[in-house]
């Protein structure tokens, strides 16, 4: 384990090194070549700044209106017919759109039902096999300009509605 933390831990520096001295056998300008490239970072928070500021205000909407808990009442009707917990609804409903709120709500189910439940670990693998779909698609189509994104939206969220109804199955035959 001591061999795994030594090289864990000199992994970034090496590579730092390694690419600093290639910059100087190639005859670069490693710091200009290194300033260059932190603008064009910054210009890309900058045009990405209104994206998240808008997915960052819906998610704090849908969580304080009620909207979340109206959605969940209206379709557990379902989801009890399904054998789907109505514990992980809400992390179903928002890991799509956020990472840092589905943690949120990951933790909260952790701590009121332990993470070896079968809700924990329900909760769990649903966090490993799931992405932030609205928030993914949000910043790589804004990067690039693209406005059209509907058919990989669609594709998208069926590879979360996949991932989570394929934890849940798992996980309960797992139990």
């Amino acid at each position: 384990m001591s061999v795994i933390n030594f090289l864990s831990a000199g992994a970034i520096p090496l590579i730092i090194i390694t690419i600093i001295f290639y910059g100087l056998k190639e005859k670069q300008k490693v710091f200009d070549i290194f300033l260059d490239g932190a603008k064009d970072g910054m210009e890309i928070v900058i045009g990405l700044f209104p994206t998240l500021l808008g997915i960052f205000l819906a998610i704090g909407l849908l969580r304080n209106s009620g909207i979340l808990d109206f959605i969940i009442n209206l379709i557990s009707p379902i989801t009890n017919l399904l054998k789907i917990p109505n514990q992980i609804l809400p992390l179903a409903m928002l890991r799509p759109i956020s990472g840092s709120a589905s943690m949120g709500i990951a933790v909260d189910i952790m701590e009121k039902y332990g993470v070896d439940s079968l809700i924990g670990k329900i909760t769990s693998t649903i966090m490993g096999s799931t992405e932030t779909t609205f928030y993914t698609i949000a910043i790589y189509t804004a990067c690039v300009k693209i406005k059209k994104i509907r058919f990989v939206l669609l594709a998208a969220l069926l590879a979360d509605l996949a991932g989570m109804i394929t934890s849940v199955i798992i996980c309960q035959i797992m139990a």
